[in-house]
């Protein structure tokens, strides 16, 4: 159930904590990023209200967001072969090379041997993702979305890898792996004021890279075994793999109960269902990081039985890795009994303003040179803010 106290607080507050690192007051933003939709002239659909084109237009925005960060995954883990046809990725026509990093494919295989594969594929889908939905908006007479002025943050170093800029960092995130407690509580929903510990706490205290950011990051030992500090650079990615993936898992069903066009509503089940199935695939890749400690950073054995966060025993159900299936839990009203269910669906806690601070939380947006956000931050609250307020009419 929707939390809806304080609405225009609650982001206010979290446009604040964009700005400044800290939650409190923060100044409203204006809808003049919104693009403006034309009548649907020759009458084969209905044309779109405002709050359906809010909405394409942010998910199109986000996509772009994961398109980019999928693609700097795919250019040094990625497949170079998909069985025995090569993998020819493109984006505005131009060719993208995959697989560049040998050790750092090495080490993510060491979670699951189509480690490249599964990369290659979740990139694939969102470049489509993006692609569709902005020509969606286009076969409505709305404006497609395009977000590569901010595509200035700097590239890894690898040979190989194009030196132009990204929309997002890579090189120093700080991630929240509570999404995999979320899913494996039998009695706690975030829409009901649950509240998670992280599986792998030291990836949420301090930035980590989840890419080799040279060629000297990815080296294998001299007899070809991989090196701790390399495998915690794959694992890092295997755990940010599924925090990206359960943002889009509740995100797209958010927003689609805000739809108002029935064709609208089939878009975003249907691109939503290829979230979770991303969310599924990488939930139980991370599950095989092996238990090593690399500086400040501990991969805990999630099957001892103890809490990684408190060390005290007894915590199983909450952490073992091969319980990937959501655990029934609260939904709709707690008389109604537990439900295996994504979570969450509310608009204040896996809405496109909560998908915003989640990923900037992250680090996605952070410029590892000046240690502040790009400017696509507040064009993303703007327009995360036009799509949580679309309201559904009939």
């Amino acid at each position: 159930m929707e939390n809806s106290r304080n609405t225009n607080q609650d982001s206010a507050n979290r446009r604040s904590f964009l700005r400044t690192g800290t939650l409190g007051a923060g100044a409203v933003l204006g809808l003049g990023v919104l693009p403006k939709v034309a009548a649907d002239e020759d009458g084969d659909s209905p044309a779109l209200t405002r709050g359906d084109v809010a909405i394409l237009t942010f998910l199109s925005a986000l996509e772009q967001v994961e398109a980019d960060l999928w693609i700097q995954y795919a250019e040094l883990g990625g497949a170079t072969k998909q069985g025995l046809s090569p993998i020819d990725f493109q984006l505005n026509g131009k060719a993208i090379q995959t697989g560049l990093s040998a050790g750092y494919v090495a080490a993510l295989q060491v979670l699951d041997g189509d480690m490249p594969q599964y990369i290659a594929d979740n990139t694939d889908d969102e470049i489509s993702h993006h692609r569709f939905l902005n020509n969606y908006l286009m076969s409505k007479g709305a404006q497609p979305i395009d977000l590569s002025r901010f595509a200035v943050l700097p590239p890894s170093r690898v040979t190989g890898v194009p030196q132009n800029g990204r929309l997002t960092n890579l090189q120093r995130l700080t991630i929240d792996t509570t999404w995999w407690t979320r899913y494996r509580s039998a009695n706690a929903n975030p829409d009901f004021g649950g509240s998670f510990e992280n599986a792998v706490p030291d990836l949420a205290k301090t930035p980590h890279p989840a890419i080799p950011v040279t060629d000297a990051d990815a080296v294998l030992n001299a007899d070809g075994t991989i090196p701790d500090r390399v495998q915690a650079i794959a694992s890092t990615a295997g755990f940010h793999f599924g925090f990206i993936e359960q943002g889009g898992s509740s995100l797209y069903p958010v927003l689609a109960q805000k739809a108002s066009s029935l064709e609208v509503l089939r878009v975003l089940l249907s691109i939503g269902g290829s979230e979770i199935m991303h969310f599924q695939t990488w939930q139980d890749k991370a599950g095989n990081a092996p238990n090593i400690t690399v500086g400040d950073l501990t991969f805990p054995n999630l099957n001892n039985g103890a809490d990684p966060n408190t060390g005290a025993a007894g915590a199983a159900d909450e952490f073992q890795t091969n319980l990937i299936m959501p655990e029934p839990t609260l939904f709709l009203n707690a008389q109604l009994g537990l439900v295996s269910i994504i979570r969450p669906i509310s608009t204040q806690q896996g809405g496109a303003v909560a998908s915003v601070v989640s990923f900037t939380k992250d680090g996605l947006f952070l410029d590892p040179t000046t240690g502040k956000n790009t400017g696509i931050v507040d064009v993303l609250m703007e327009l995360a803010e036009a799509a949580d307020n679309a309201k559904r009419t009939t």
